[in-house]
């Protein structure tokens, strides 16, 4: 808006300048008869010049007007020369097809198995229903008649610290592409063959944070570069069920979710929490890549990979 004013202002004083000044009046006139006169025999040169063009293109021209062919030549090759360059500089860039190559590279394994064709993460899931959630798994834990919900599988929770969740990073960029495609491969086959809609809880996480997470024996053991999580290669999810997100293992269709969702997993190659037998970590997967260094290096580098390729395919599109 400040721009229109100030070029609004800017005209004004032009035109009031040029119609109360003869003499600028004046010289406004002859610069513009001038250049119209200029313009006009400059057409005509440029006309007939174009005539000479179009004669030597002519089968009889061929020896006596050679010089002026060479125009076409020149004029041939600067559009192809320009088509080129056009081309090059203004084709879209696909950021799934930089991740695609990536893969390719690095992990032919999954790039097999998803056929050349990268999947897109869902949104990440509001704040408001993990809240939602862990409020509600709280009062099924503290309630005597959640131990009767699913009695079957009493003894086996894993002993979450549910408030940690809260602060928990679900971005999927920090995620390492070699495990986050295994990932959502898994998420669509979950939703397609199963019907069961998952949300991603936590991917990466800090160092610091599982340090912190490591002094409650009951939720994790590993320090911080032990867990596959500082280095994007594992995550814990949840299920959407008519909007809410179901986190407790309680509930017999979460839990029957929670066996499914191994199955998958491991199908595609990744290790379930569900299997192990010191702390049953259901919602948990992890990619155990081949030659991995758990070092702070590492770490930054998995983590570093996944999001040049987003910030790469987001200036793709802008």
């Amino acid at each position: 808006m400040t721009l229109v004013i100030f070029t609004g202002f800017i005209l004004l004083a032009c035109s009031l300048a040029w119609l109360f000044s003869y003499d600028l009046r004046i010289k406004v006139q002859n610069f513009f008869f001038i250049l119209i006169s200029q313009s006009k025999e400059k057409f005509y040169s440029a006309k007939q010049f174009t005539q000479q063009l179009n004669d030597a293109a002519a089968p009889e021209q061929l020896q006596s007007q050679w010089h002026l062919q060479q125009w076409w030549i020149l004029v041939a090759g600067f559009l192809l020369f320009s088509s080129i360059l056009i081309f090059a500089f203004t084709r879209p860039i696909n950021p799934t097809k930089i991740e695609a190559n990536y893969l390719r590279e690095v992990d032919p394994q999954i790039y097999a198995l998803l056929d050349g064709q990268i999947l897109s993460p869902p949104a990440e899931v509001e704040q408001s229903l993990i809240e939602e959630a862990v409020n509600s798994i709280r009062d099924i834990e503290s309630s005597v008649q959640a131990e009767a919900f699913n009695p079957g599988i009493e003894g086996v929770h894993r002993q979450h610290s549910y408030t940690d969740l809260l602060s928990a990073d679900r971005k999927w960029h920090k995620m390492n592409p070699r495990y986050k495609q295994r990932l959502l491969m898994v998420f669509k086959i979950m939703q397609e063959r199963y019907g069961y809609e998952m949300v991603l809880l936590e991917g990466y996480r800090s160092p610091e944070r599982q340090n912190s997470l490591a002094g409650n024996s009951h939720i994790t053991r590993a320090k911080a570069f032990q867990s596959y999580h500082q280095f994007g290669l594992a995550a814990d999810i949840a299920f959407k069920r008519n909007g809410k997100v179901i986190i407790s293992e309680r509930d017999p269709w979460a839990m029957q979710g929670y066996q499914l969702y191994g199955t998958v997993a491991e199908s595609v190659g990744l290790t379930w929490g569900g299997r192990w037998t010191s702390i049953q970590d259901y919602g948990h997967s992890e990619y155990r890549m081949p030659g991995l260094r758990k070092t702070a290096v590492m770490a930054e580098q998995l983590t570093a990979e996944g999001q040049l390729l987003a910030e790469h395919g987001n200036e793709a599109f802008e």
